[in-house]
C-alpha cells in the first residue's frame, strides 16, 4: 500500500537516488498505444494500408485552413502532422484527404475498451487521450500469466487480432514510467513493449536528452531549463528542488518527481471529477496601499503565465481577491470568450475589476490569484472535435459497461 510521507521532498541523496523507493507503490500499468489512430481507422474503412499509404483526416476538407486531426506515418515523414492545417498538404495524387467518420472511431474505440474490460474493471482504465489508454492490471495479471511483460504480450496480440492495426504497449510501476516506457524503448523496438522498473532510471530515464522527450516537457520549458544547465533528465533529477520551486512554483515538483520515476497519480484517479487549477496565495508581510499592488499582482500574473505556456494551455476563467486582516476586500471571478496565455491580457482582466471594486483608501496584505478552465494553445478545433468524440464514445461505454453488468448479473443469478 502507497504511504505518503511529507519528507520525501527533503531526503537526502542515497547512492544514485534521491528518494525512497520503498515509500511507493510498486504497481502494474500498461499505457496501450495505437498511433494516429484516427488516420489508420479511416484508411482500414477504405481498405488501405495505413503503414503504406498517406493519409490525412481533416476536421473540414472545405476549408484550406482547416485543422488535421490525424495523419498516417508516411505522411508524418514528409512533415505533416496532427494539427497542421491542409494548405500545408502537398497536391499529390497519392495524398488521401478525408472528412473523419464519427461512427467509425466510435465504434473501433469501444471494441477495444471491449477487450479490457474483459480484464479489468472500468475504474482500472484511463483513457489519457484518442491513441493511447493507461490499464491497471496489478490485481488481475497473475490469472493469466506469470508475468506482467507476458500479460501485455497476451493483450497486444488479442488487440491486434481484433482490431487488425499494430499497437505498442510500455509496462511500468506507475504512469510515467509506463509512458516513459511507452515512449522511449517500445516504439522503437521490434516486440513493440518495453518494460521499466524503478531500478531501470538511472541507465533508461536518466540519459534522455533533449529534455522534451520526457513526458510533461515541452520545448519552452527544456529552453528554460537549458538555461540554468539542466540537459538531461538526470540533471533534472538531481538539481535542488527548493531553486526549481523559484521558477516553476507548483509544477517543479512534479517534474522533480517524474525526473526520478515517480508518479503519485492513479489510473484510478480520473474517475474523481476534477477541475484542474493553477493558483497563487500570496501573503505579504505588511499593508500595501491600493496603488502599490499593481507591480504585485503584475508579478505574480507573470509568473502564473509562465506555467501556463510550460503547460501549452490557454486559461479562460480569471478569479481573484484582494483582502486585508480588518476586511473581506473584494474578490471577483470572469470567463474570457477565449483562452489567453499572455501576462498583460489576464492582468487587465484583474486590474479592470479591481479599479472598480476597490476602496482607494483601504490598504492589502493579501493577494489570491486563479486560473482554471483551460484550453489547448494549440489545435483549439482538434480539441473541440476530441471532446465531441469523447462524449459520444463515453456513451457508448456505459451502454457497453451497463449490458457487461446486466451478463454477469444473470450469470450470477444462474449460478445462485
Amino acid at each position: 500500500m502507497f504511504v505518503y510521507n511529507e519528507n520525501i521532498f527533503n531526503t537526502t541523496m542515497e547512492g544514485d537516488f534521491m528518494y525512497d523507493y520503498r515509500l511507493y507503490e510498486k504497481r502494474h500499468i500498461l499505457c496501450i498505444d495505437q498511433n494516429s489512430f484516427f488516420a489508420n481507422v479511416s484508411c482500414m474503412s477504405k481498405g488501405i494500408n495505413p503503414d503504406e499509404n498517406k493519409l490525412a483526416v481533416i476536421s473540414d476538407t472545405k476549408r484550406k485552413g482547416a485543422i488535421i486531426l490525424s495523419a498516417t506515418e508516411p505522411l508524418k515523414k514528409l512533415g505533416i502532422d496532427t494539427g497542421a492545417r491542409l494548405f500545408e498538404i502537398p497536391q499529390r495524387n497519392d495524398i488521401y484527404i478525408i472528412n473523419p467518420n464519427m461512427n467509425h472511431y466510435i465504434n473501433q474505440s469501444i471494441a477495444i475498451y471491449k477487450i479490457l474490460l474483459k480484464y479489468v474493471e472500468f475504474e482500472d482504465i484511463q483513457q489519457y487521450n484518442v491513441e493511447e489508454i493507461f490499464i491497471d492490471i496489478t490485481k488481475v495479471f497473475k490469472y493469466y500469466c506469470s508475468t506482467p511483460f507476458d500479460f501485455a504480450s497476451m493483450l497486444k496480440r488479442e488487440i491486434e487480432e481484433q482490431m487488425h492495426m499494430k499497437y505498442s504497449i510500455g509496462i511500468g510501476p506507475n504512469m510515467f514510467l509506463s509512458k516513459s516506457a511507452l515512449d522511449i524503448e517500445a516504439k522503437n523496438n521490434k516486440q513493440l513493449i518495453a518494460e521499466w522498473k524503478y531500478e531501470d532510471i538511472p541507465s533508461k530515464l536518466w540519459p534522455i536528452h533533449p529534455l522534451n522527450k520526457m513526458w510533461g516537457i515541452n520545448q519552452r520549458v527544456e529552453k528554460d531549463l537549458n538555461e540554468i544547465g539542466i540537459y538531461t533528465v538526470g540533471d533534472l533529477a538531481h538539481y535542488p528542488l527548493k531553486k526549481l520551486e523559484k521558477s516553476y512554483g507548483e509544477i517543479s515538483r512534479d517534474l522533480h518527481l517524474n525526473s526520478n520515476g515517480i508518479d503519485l497519480n492513479k489510473v484510478q484517479d480520473i474517475h474523481n471529477i476534477i477541475k484542474p487549477k493553477i493558483k497563487y496565495n500570496l501573503k505579504l508581510s505588511q499593508n500595501y496601499q491600493y496603488f502599490e499592488m499593481k507591480s504585485i499582482i503584475l508579478e505574480t500574473v507573470e509568473s502564473l503565465t509562465k506555467q501556463l505556456r510550460s503547460r501549452n494551455l490557454l486559461v479562460k476563467t480569471i478569479s481573484f481577491s484582494l483582502k486585508n486582516d480588518q476586511s473581506d476586500g473584494i474578490s471577483k471571478e470572469y470567463t474570457l470568450k477565449d483562452g489567453t496565455n499572455i501576462a498583460m491580457d489576464i492582468f487587465r482582466v484583474i486590474w479592470s475589476f479591481s479599479e472598480q471594486l476597490c476602496d482607494k483608501a483601504e490598504k492589502y496584505n493579501e493577494l489570491n490569484i486563479s486560473l482554471n478552465n483551460f484550453v489547448p494553445e494549440r489545435a483549439r478545433e482538434l480539441n473541440m472535435f476530441i471532446e465531441k468524440f469523447e462524449r459520444l464514445r463515453n456513451e457508448g461505454l456505459e451502454l457497453l459497461i451497463n449490458e457487461i453488468n446486466w451478463d454477469r448479473n444473470l450469470i450470477n443469478d444462474q449460478i445462485i
